[in-house]
C-alpha cells in the first residue's frame, strides 16, 4: 500500500439537479469512461506549429496565432489554404469506436475565434472562409449519430477574433464584455440547436461573472437537457468539474469529474515537428491514465491533433488502436466498473469494482507477488486473468479481517504490459474502511473522510473544495445524534444521509453551550506578513511546520518574514491586491492551556488558514467581491500556536484580511430524532450542505459536529 485515500466512502451516485433527464444525463456521461478529444482548427492545424518556415515552440500549437504574434488579418488568410482532402468524418468516429472510446468532442471554435461549424453571426468559419466549403462539425455530429458514439463540442469562451472581445492575454482567463457575451449566446443557441443530440459542451478559458455562466448554462440545458456542461464554464455553474490538462488526481472526487489528456503534454493541435518515440511506450502512459481515472471514479478525454488535410497523424493512430485493443479484452473493467472502494492506493496498480467483482489492475509487478487487500472480508472464490480469461492459482488467505492474495511463483509482467486479475467474491464485495472510527462518540471535521470537488470562478482560481464530510464508525449500542455548531452555521441547511437513509436539517439553534477556554489567558503575539507570491488558492510556497520569522521564507534566497507593528487584531488589513497572488499573515498564539476557541476571519477573493501547520479553512469568495466572514473553531495546544494565514487575490485591487479576537465563545447543541443501531455495526454517515447553489461549491461549515449521545 501507498498511502491512505482522501476519500469518500461510496462515489455519490445522484446529483442535486432539477429534472429526472439530468440526472439520467450525469449517468450517462458518467459511464462512457472513455472519450475522444479532437483539436482541429482550419488555420492552426494547417499552419502545424510552423511560422514562416520556423518551428514556434512557445506554448502549445493550436495558440500559435499569440506566441508567434501573427497579425490578426495574416493569420486569417491561412484559412485560403485549408484544403483538408482527407477529412473523413467516419473515418475519424470509426478510429474512436476501435479505440474503446465512447464520445467524441471536437472544437466547434478555439481561441483564436475561427469556427469549424457554419455560424450566421460570423464569416469566420469553415463554410465561408475557406475553399472546404463544408459544415465539419455537422459532418462529425452526423456520423457518431450513425456509428453509435455521443457527440460533444469544445467552445473556446475567449475570442481572438470577435472585434469587442478582449485582446489576447498571457493567461487567457480574461473578462467577457457584455457584447462578446451577447456573441458567445447566439453560437451556443446555434450549436445547441444546429448539431443534433449533444452529450456534452467543453466551454474553456475566460472569466465570467456568474450571471454570463448562469445564462450559458441555461441555454444548454433549455435547449439540450441531456448535454453536460464542463466547469471550466466557471463560477460552479458546469455539470462536471474538470481537473488541470494532463492532471490526475490521487483522491476520489464526490461529483462527476473529467480529466483531459493529449496524447503529447506539449501540445493539442497539430504538431509538424512534434518527436514521438515509440507509440507502445505512449500507450502505455495514456493507458495508466485513463485507469487512474476511472480508479477515482471520473471520465478519460483523450485529445488528438488531426493534420490540415484531415488525416490522422498515424503515431497517434497506433497508440489509440493499441489500448483500444487492450480495452477489447479488459474492458470488462473499465466500462460500468465503479471507483476504488479501498480507502488506500497501492504501490502495485489500480482497483475498479463492480457487484461481486474486484479488478486489479497490475501496473507494476507486486512486492513479491503479494497483494494485500486491507479490510476485504467477502470470501474470494476465484481469481482470473481478465485478458486472457485464465483462471490464476493464487493462494487466499483471510486474517484479521483482510484478505491477502499470494499469486503463483511463475507469474509475471510481460514487456510493461498491464495486466488485470478479477476476483470473484459471490457474497458480495464487503470492505471494512481502514478509516473506521471505533465506538465513536464525536464525528467532526478531524476525524471526517472530505467529500471533495472543484470549485471557481475561472481557471485561475479553481481549487479543490470540500463539498461535505463522511464517517464510517461503531457503537456499542444503540444512540441518539446531536447536533454541535457554531453562530456561523446557524440558519444552514443540512442534508444528513444517515445508513443511507437522508433527511434534511435546519440548524435553528438550539441549546446554548458556552465554551469552557478562557480567552483572556491567551497571548495573541506580534503580526508578520510574506509576500506576495504569484499564487492559486491552495498550496503553499514552503514549509509551514514551526516557521521562524526572524529567517529567509519560503526559501534561502527569500527574504525573512516581515514584522508588521500597524497591523492588529480585530482591525481589518488591507494591501496591494493583483491578479493570482497571495500574502500570507503569520501570529503566535500563547495559550496557558489547550482548549478551542472561536476565532473569527475575513478575507477578499480567498482564504487559507493553518493552524501550527494544519489546514482549518480553505475556500474562494464565490461572490467575486466584497469581503467574506466566517468564524472557525480552533484546538489550541497547550504553550505556543503558529497561526499562518494565506489571504488570496484574484482580481481586486486591494485585498483585505483579519484575524478577529472578539467573537462570542459559544456553541449550539440540537438534538435530532435520529438514531444509530448501534451493535457494533459499521455505520456510515455524511453531511453536505441541502440544495447547494452548486454540487462544486465549498460547504464552509467547520464547526458542525455529531455527537452520539448514548445516555
Amino acid at each position: 500500500m501507498k498511502k491512505i485515500f482522501i476519500v469518500l466512502l461510496a462515489l455519490a451516485t445522484t446529483f442535486q439537479v432539477a429534472f429526472a433527464q439530468e440526472s439520467t444525463a450525469h449517468t450517462d456521461w458518467r459511464n462512457q469512461k472513455y472519450s475522444m478529444f479532437i483539436h482541429w482548427g482550419a488555420i492552426y492545424s494547417t499552419l502545424g506549429g510552423v511560422w514562416e518556415g520556423k518551428p514556434v515552440t512557445r506554448g502549445y500549437s493550436e495558440q500559435i496565432q499569440a506566441h508567434a504574434g501573427i497579425y490578426s488579418d495574416v493569420y486569417g488568410d491561412v484559412a485560403k489554404r485549408f484544403h483538408p482532402e482527407h477529412w473523413n468524418a467516419d473515418s475519424i468516429v470509426l478510429l474512436a469506436k476501435a479505440a474503446g472510446m465512447k464520445s467524441v468532442v471536437m472544437t466547434s471554435k478555439h481561441h483564436d475565434g475561427f469556427c469549424m461549424f457554419h455560424s450566421a453571426y460570423t464569416d469566420y468559419n469553415v463554410v465561408d472562409a475557406t475553399p472546404f466549403k463544408r459544415d465539419v462539425l455537422k459532418e462529425l455530429s452526423d456520423a457518431c449519430q450513425r456509428h453509435g458514439l455521443k457527440f460533444g463540442m469544445y467552445f473556446s469562451l475567449i475570442d481572438w477574433h470577435f472585434p469587442q472581445a478582449y485582446p489576447i492575454s498571457s493567461s487567457n482567463s480574461d473578462p467577457i464584455t457584455p457584447e462578446h457575451h451577447e456573441y458567445n449566446k447566439k453560437q451556443v443557441t446555434e450549436l445547441m440547436t444546429n448539431y443534433g443530440p449533444v452529450s456534452e459542451i467543453w466551454f474553456d478559458m475566460g472569466s465570467l461573472t456568474a450571471a454570463q455562466s448562469r445564462d450559458l448554462a441555461t441555454i444548454v440545458h433549455r435547449l439540450q437537457p441531456g448535454c453536460m456542461v464542463s466547469g471550466r464554464l466557471g463560477n460552479d455553474a458546469g455539470d462536471f468539474c474538470v481537473m488541470g490538462d494532463n492532471q490526475y488526481p490521487d483522491y476520489k472526487i464526490a461529483s462527476a469529474w473529467q480529466t483531459p489528456a493529449s496524447v503529447y503534454d506539449e501540445t493539442w493541435g497539430y504538431r509538424s515537428w512534434q518527436q514521438h518515440g515509440k507509440a507502445a511506450d505512449k500507450a502505455h502512459e495514456k493507458l495508466e491514465g485513463l485507469i487512474k481515472v476511472v480508479s477515482r471514479g471520473g471520465n478519460y478525454l483523450l485529445n488528438i491533433g488531426p493534420r490540415g488535410d484531415g488525416s490522422v497523424v498515424d503515431f497517434e493512430r497506433e497508440v489509440l488502436l493499441l489500448n483500444g485493443a487492450w480495452l477489447q479484452r479488459n474492458g470488462e473493467a473499465i466500462y460500468g466498473a465503479s471507483a476504488n472502494p479501498f480507502d488506500t492506493t497501492f504501490t502495485w496498480g489500480e482497483v475498479t469494482t463492480k457487484p461481486g467483482k474486484l479488478y486489479l489492475h497490475l501496473l507494476q509487478m507486486p512486492e513479491n507477488g503479494s497483494i494485500l487487500l486491507p479490510g476485504l472480508s467477502s470470501k474470494v472464490s476465484q481469481v482470473t486473468l481478465l485478458g486472457e480469461n485464465k483462471k490464476v492459482a493464487a493462494k487466499i488467505n483471510s486474517k484479521n479481517g483482510n484478505t491477502y492474495i499470494q499469486l503463483p511463483a511463475g507469474f509475471q509482467l510481460k514487456d510493461k504490459n498491464i495486466e488485470v486479475l478479477a476476483l470473484t467474491c459471490k457474497e458480495g464485495v464487503h470492505i471494512t474502511p481502514l478509516h473506521l472510527l471505533s465506538n465513536a462518540r464525536r464525528l467532526d471535521r478531524y476525524n471526517a473522510v472530505p467529500l471533495y470537488s472543484f470549485s471557481g470562478v475561472d481557471y485561475e482560481s479553481y481549487y479543490r473544495s470540500q463539498v461535505g464530510d463522511s464517517w464510517a464508525f461503531t457503537t456499542s449500542k444503540p444512540a441518539k445524534l446531536k447536533l454541535l455548531y457554531s453562530d456561523a452555521e446557524k440558519g444552514r441547511r443540512i442534508q444528513l444521509t444517515l445508513n443511507g437513509n437522508t433527511r434534511g436539517v435546519l440548524l435553528d439553534g438550539g441549546t446554548v453551550q458556552p465554551l469552557q477556554s478562557d480567552t483572556a489567558a491567551l497571548q495573541w503575539g506580534p503580526l508578520y506578513s510574506a509576500g506576495p507570491f504569484w499564487s492559486g488558492i491552495d498550496g503553499v510556497h514552503g514549509d509551514i511546520k514551526q516557521i521562524d520569522p526572524s529567517k529567509p521564507w519560503p526559501n534561502q534566497d527569500s527574504q525573512p518574514w516581515k514584522l508588521q507593528p500597524g497591523w492588529k487584531n480585530d482591525a481589518l488589513i488591507t494591501f496591494d491586491g493583483d491578479r493570482s497572488i497571495a500574502k500570507y499573515v503569520l501570529q503566535e498564539i500563547t495559550a496557558t492551556k489547550a482548549g478551542n476557541y472561536l476565532v473569527g476571519f475575513t478575507s477578499g477573493d480567498g482564504i487559507a488558514v493553518y493552524l501550527n501547520g494544519e489546514e482549518q479553512v480553505l475556500h474562494n469568495n464565490p461572490e467575486r467581491g466584497g469581503v467574506a466572514n466566517e468564524v472557525v473553531l480552533l484546538s489550541l495546544k497547550e504553550g505556543k500556536n503558529q497561526l499562518l494565514v494565506k489571504a488570496y487575490s484574484r482580481f481586486a485591487k486591494q485585498s483585505e484580511v483579519a484575524i478577529r479576537r472578539n467573537v462570542p465563545q459559544v456553541m449550539y447543541v440540537q438534538p435530532l430524532d435520529i438514531q444509530v443501531s448501534g451493535n457494533g455495526k459499521v455505520e456510515t454517515c455524511e453531511v453536505r450542505e441541502a440544495n447547494p447553489v452548486s454540487v462544486h461549491r465549498n460547504l464552509r461549515m467547520p464547526n458542525l459536529s455529531l455527537l452520539i449521545d448514548s445516555k
